[in-house]
């Protein structure tokens, strides 16, 4: 037994020899030479915590060499393609569906508006209380759920709230009067926003930096697809079985999500609880997160004031008949699913300091929006591009949090991840309200200089916080 733990020991010297050897090659000749199998990454797993199992036990040979590329392997020097990162898609995957049924589920009820009315005997302007209690409940619940969360384990934290969430639709379904169906949809909104905040903490846990990006940009795009594809066919699903059926059928697909995100998910534990008495809020007092909550509150606000009003400006300005809107609408949707996948370019080539660019084009888009809104062709145009736009800041400003709570503030990587939705939907709000005065006191066409204002606004933002991080960078 001596004589295996001194041969051990011997092995695991040459194996950290063999480590900076290896650290110091190119990934391509690392592999070449060494030809590293996947079985070796749980050898070096396996031996940093077992140290009496030796490579030559497990019958292995050159055990030296080939922890010390397994070591290599754990740490991304050399490992890029192959099964853990199939699995990875397979888990990034899970969440993008994880994120369109959360879309479906805050979106549905704006189609399906008239025939939750009609049933239950209500105002349609009743009826509309339960898309704006929802996001207020959804903006201010999230942050504090999100913090109690923070102490428990994420993966058991993220199926308990399915859970709930499946619960709450399911109440929705059985829903008989306005005031069940409003209890219901306070209760699918608490937990909406902390599940989508916990999923991206997997994003980051399971992705590497070089992808992450991209898998950021694939999870919100789950919310753009929701709208194009998910809430027209609960519409369809209402208006032949009942609305409450559409409610039904995002309890069946949850359930298939509870599935997934149970096999696929790492086990993962509790983040770090950050000390003092500010706690998990510390984060709140960085300027570069005072900076940051405001960007995506004034981007949603400035698309806001044009979006809430792109129905009758396709009607009323553009002159499109009540057939066409609908297919305008679906190739808008389409756009703004492209501009999700962009937003994840963007934030790989550049991301932030790339962005007061694209809002001063936002910002020139929306201040010509009324010389093409007597062209039909012309303004449908100009409409699309808007669209591309519109969810750029998305990926970047994510990761942007991402850095900030991984680097500072690790105890609060659950309360970073939500700020991007939280404020998101306080922007919408604003920009809504906003665009209710613009159209009551100036028409629809004013609707483009209160984007562009707000765009602007975002722009003086970004060129601020840009500098922040680099202040930060140059002090590190």
């Amino acid at each position: 037994m001596k004589r295996k733990k001194r041969r051990f020991c011997s092995c695991k010297r040459q194996g950290e020899m063999a480590v900076a050897a290896l650290v110091a090659l190119p990934q391509g000749d690392a592999l070449k030479k060494h030809r590293v199998r996947l079985p070796t990454v749980l050898l070096a797993v396996r031996q940093s915590v077992r140290p009496a199992v030796t490579g030559e036990q497990r019958g292995i040979k050159n055990p030296a060499k080939q922890t010390a590329c397994g070591t290599a392997l754990l740490c991304g020097i050399v490992l890029k393609r192959g099964r853990p990162m199939k699995k990875m898609w397979l888990q990034v995957a899970a969440l993008v569906w994880m994120s369109f049924i959360l879309g479906c589920s805050e979106f549905l009820v704006v189609g399906i508006l008239s025939d939750i009315a009609a049933s239950l005997q209500i105002p349609v302007t009743q009826a509309g209380d339960l898309v704006t209690v929802f996001a207020l409940v959804y903006a201010l619940v999230t942050p504090l759920v999100t913090t109690l969360l923070g102490r428990y384990r994420r993966y058991t934290a993220l199926l308990v709230l399915t859970v709930l969430f499946i619960l709450g639709n399911l109440l929705s379904f059985f829903s008989s009067s306005y005031g069940s169906l409003l209890a219901s949809r306070i209760l699918t909104a608490v937990v909406s926003g902390p599940m989508i905040s916990l999923g991206f903490t997997f994003v980051d846990e399971m992705v590497p930096p070089e992808k992450r990006a991209k898998a950021v940009s694939y999870v919100f795009s789950g919310f753009s697809i929701a709208s194009v594809l998910g809430v027209p066919a609960g519409t369809w699903i209402s208006v032949h079985a009942g609305w409450r059926y559409s409610f039904l059928t995002i309890v069946v697909l949850r359930l298939a999500v509870l599935a997934l995100l149970a096999v696929l998910l790492p086990r993962t534990g509790a983040l770090p609880q950050a000390k003092g008495k500010a706690g998990n809020l510390q984060i709140l007092r960085d300027r570069r997160i005072q900076i940051g909550v405001l960007l995506p509150l004034f981007s949603a606000a400035g698309f806001y004031v044009f979006y809430t009003y792109l129905r009758p400006i396709l009607m009323t300005s553009l002159h499109y008949p009540a057939s066409a809107v609908s297919t305008v609408l679906f190739l808008y949707g389409l756009t703004s699913i492209a501009s999700n996948l962009l937003s994840g370019v963007l934030a790989e080539k550049g991301g932030l300091r790339r962005m007061p660019w694209v809002f001063l084009l936002q910002a020139v888009l929306f201040l010509v929006l009324q010389l093409f809104l007597h062209s039909q062709m012309g303004g449908t145009v100009e409409i699309l591009l808007l669209g591309v736009t519109m969810y750029l800041l998305n990926a970047p400003i994510q990761l942007h949090f991402f850095a900030v709570a991984e680097t500072d503030y690790p105890g609060s990587m659950v309360l970073a991840s939500s700020f991007n939705s939280i404020f998101f939907n306080f922007g919408i709000s604003l920009g809504s309200f906003v665009g209710g005065l613009l159209v009551s006191g100036a028409g629809l066409s004013s609707v483009g200089y209160g984007s562009a204002g707000f765009a602007l606004l975002t722009v003086g933002l970004l060129v601020w916080l840009n500098q922040l991080n680099r202040q930060h960078r140059a002090a590190a």
